[in-house]
C-alpha cells in the first residue's frame, strides 16, 4: 500500500499574521523562517497523526486484491472518493464504476468496499484509489485545537531554533502538544 499526494493544500491551516501575533513578532524580517515553520508544523502533525489538515488530493496504490474487498484509507477525514482504477495484467487501464464499490468516509479508517474483483490485476500497484482528505478547503474548518497546537509547535520551533542544528530538528515537542493532538490520532490496537 502506497500513499501519494497528488494536489497539495491550497493554504495553510494557520496564517503567517496568526503566527506572528501568537510570536510577538512585528517586523517582516523573519516572515520566511515563520512561514517555513508552519508549514513543517502541519506536515509534522499530519504524519504523526495520520491527517490531512486543508483538502488535498490523495493516490492509494494497491498490488493486492484486499482482503474480503474491502480497503481502508490511512488518512483522516476522506472526504471523497473521486475514482477507482484497476490495471490487468498487460497494464491496461480500467476506471471501476461508482457502482462496482460503496465508500464509507464517516468511519475512521474510512473504508472502499468492493462488490467484485475486476480480473487479473498486474504484480505492483493493480489498483489506484483516488480521493479528497482534509476538514475543509480553508484554514476555519480545521479543528480549532489543532490549529492551537500548531500555533503552540511553530512558537516552540522557533523559540528553540539556534539552540540545535537544522539535521537535529525537530528536537523536541512543546508540553501539551501530544495532549492537543492525542483525540485525532488514528489509534491502533
Amino acid at each position: 500500500m502506497t500513499l501519494i499526494r497528488t494536489v497539495g493544500p491550497a493554504a495553510e491551516p494557520v496564517t503567517l499574521a496568526e503566527a506572528k501575533a501568537h510570536l510577538r513578532l512585528d517586523h517582516d524580517s523573519e516572515d520566511d523562517l515563520v512561514a517555513g515553520l508552519i508549514r513543517a508544523a502541519r506536515e509534522d502533525m499530519e504524519r504523526s497523526a495520520g491527517l490531512a489538515l486543508i483538502e488535498q488530493h490523495w493516490r492509494l496504490a494497491l498490488d493486492d486484491w484486499p482482503h474480503e474487498g474491502c480497503v481502508t484509507i490511512p488518512l483522516h477525514p476522506v472526504r471523497e472518493v473521486l475514482s477507482v482504477t484497476a490495471y490487468g495484467s498487460e497494464g491496461d487501464a480500467s476506471v471501476i464504476a461508482p457502482s462496482g464499490y460503496q465508500t464509507d468516509t464517516a468511519s475512521r479508517p474510512a473504508r472502499v468496499h468492493f462488490n467484485g474483483p475486476p480480473g487479473a490485476l498486474r504484480a505492483m500497484n493493480g489498483i489506484e484509489i483516488d480521493f479528497v482528505a482534509g476538514f475543509g478547503e480553508a484554514a476555519t474548518d480545521v479543528p480549532d485545537l489543532l490549529r492551537r497546537a500548531i500555533v503552540l509547535l511553530v512558537a516552540h520551533w522557533y523559540e528553540f531554533r539556534a539552540s540545535f542544528g537544522p539535521g537535529d530538528q525537530p528536537v523536541s515537542y512543546p508540553a501539551g502538544y501530544e495532549r492537543m493532538i492525542a483525540p485525532f490520532r488514528r489509534r491502533r490496537l
